[in-house]
């Protein structure tokens, strides 16, 4: 029996316990106030998987006005050739034609 502990050790025991559970209790409790609950966490996904659509929406029609972009330039360097090139070459060969017979 002098191994066993008296009541007032035991009390005491069960005071420093308690106080244990009391600290780890204030833990968990402030650590669950920073939490977000599932209610806001939806919300908040939910927001910002429309805000990624919208900017995937964005790039596809930036991509396509780069595109359409591109097609004009290439229509405009086409307009270019064949308003300036094509005619200055129609007056450029009869002449080239002309002197290479005069000398030969």
């Amino acid at each position: 029996m002098a191994d066993e502990p008296s009541l007032g050790e035991l009390g005491r025991l069960i005071q420093l316990m308690r106080g244990d559970i009391r600290d780890d209790m204030a833990q968990i409790n402030a650590r669950l106030d920073r939490m977000v609950s599932t209610d806001v966490y939806g919300v908040e996904k939910a927001a910002l998987e429309r805000d990624i659509a919208d900017l995937k929406k964005g790039v596809e029609g930036m991509q396509a006005q780069r595109a359409a972009d591109a097609d004009r330039v290439t229509q405009t360097r086409r307009w270019l050739f064949a308003s300036v090139v094509i005619p200055v070459l129609g007056l450029m060969l009869p002449i080239f034609f002309f002197l290479a017979d005069g000398k030969g």
